[in-house]
């Protein structure tokens, strides 16, 4: 097994952060509140916002999966066929279908997902989403697994993928999925430092974690301040080491960027204020069921407060609110600890897209150059423990 060296760790840490979005493929935007946002959930306006944020500098776009009216979100758009439209009106975005193991056969949506690589140049990619909405499984008839045996589910769904789009005579044998000397043709194409589709997973619990490490290529992480996303960096990073593998860190973060700190102060206040609180206090009963299922109560949500639920994966926690200055410098500080991609939401997604590109990304590329030449950047990753080695 390869040991990977801090000095490799390093590469992946220095490379240029990366930025994603939520599609809003789903009513209600990305907020439960009945604050004005101007973002809608139709295809018409998502394909504008596909190619905005194309423009201004984002590299992926995340589309999200509900398959019941839920939380504010009365309409949902499928997530792999909206992937492959916003796929076909763009040309460098990557867009990320999450999908659920137990309402996908693995075979079929590897053969779909090879299909949407294929068409769109290799800009396919996967979330894999272990589930936490019960009523969407039993509702539609599907059996609801407990928590740990969802994520062992997800990781055999993870290694199906991976073998079937790397395999010639593709062989599984699992306690979940079955593979027989299955070749999937066509496969994606195996591009530079992308061998198929890449394959994200979500996550916050132990289970989680050691899973990412195993098997995935990248783990998000829900909105988290500086300690909290230090701590899941490097358990992932260590299990990882132990496996001769290095993954990449996703963290989420709601951005409210104005011209002064106290007009976006302002709009998080009214956003907190103008909650649905009927809508918060259910996803809250949901997701307290989702965190203390876990045996060591380090699930998702699991000290989530009511303010840090009104932006339903914990965006506001992750403080990207204030000046463009403010703003890039406290991205700056997470990319010192492992994290190499945000996954942003917006209250209005194209203007404020549109001026995350104009006024926020430039000082964000300023600062990491200014990091990276000045040697900080390899002190502060080792500081917080980034670094390590499978040795």
């Amino acid at each position: 097994m390869p040991d990977i060296s801090p000095e490799r760790q390093f590469e992946t840490a220095s490379a240029p952060l990366q930025f994603a979005y939520w599609v809003p493929n789903v009513s209600g935007g990305l907020v439960v509140s009945r604050i004005e946002q101007r973002t809608d959930w139709g295809y018409d306006y998502n394909r504008r916002l596909a190619v905005t944020a194309e423009d201004n500098g984002f590299d992926y776009a995340l589309t999200q999966v509900r398959y019941i009216a839920s939380y504010g979100a009365a309409f949902q758009q499928e997530s792999t066929s909206f992937s492959l439209a916003l796929l076909l009106a763009t040309e460098r975005l990557k867009v990320i279908a999450a999908v659920h193991p137990g309402l996908w056969q693995p075979g079929v949506l590897a053969k779909w997902l090879a299909t949407a690589d294929l068409i769109s140049n290799g800009r396919a990619a996967v979330n894999v989403v272990s589930g936490w909405f019960k009523d969407e499984f039993t509702k539609l008839g599907e059996p609801w697994l407990e928590h740990d045996e969802r994520y062992r589910r997800a990781e055999e769904f993870i290694t199906y993928l991976r073998t079937i789009w790397t395999d010639d005579h593709a062989e599984f044998h699992g306690d979940f999925y079955r593979l027989h000397d299955f070749d999937l043709k066509p496969k994606p194409p195996a591009l530079p430092g992308r061998p198929h589709p890449e394959i994200f997973q979500g996550g916050n619990s132990t289970a989680a974690r050691a899973m990412a490490g195993r098997v995935s290529d990248w783990y998000f992480s829900n909105g988290k301040d500086f300690d909290g996303l230090t701590e899941q960096v490097v358990d992932v990073t260590t299990e990882a080491a132990l496996h001769g593998r290095t993954v990449r860190f996703g963290l989420n973060g709601f951005l409210i960027g104005r011209d002064s700190e106290a007009e976006a102060r302002d709009v998080l206040r009214e956003i907190v204020d103008k909650a649905d609180r009927q809508a918060v206090e259910g996803f809250r009963s949901a997701v307290r069921q989702a965190g203390s299922s876990t045996a060591d109560g380090k699930g998702m949500w699991q000290d989530s407060e009511f303010a840090d639920l009104v932006q339903y994966n914990d965006g506001f926690r992750t403080g990207l609110v204030g000046t463009p200055e403010q703003i890039a410098e406290r991205i700056v500080a997470y990319k010192t600890r492992g994290v190499n991609l945000f996954l942003l939401g917006f209250l209005h997604c194209i203007d404020d897209v549109e001026y995350f590109g104009a006024n926020i990304l430039p000082l964000v590329r300023e600062l990491e150059a200014d990091l990276l030449s000045s040697g900080r950047l390899e002190s502060e990753l080792a500081r917080h423990g980034v670094l390590t080695s499978s040795s």
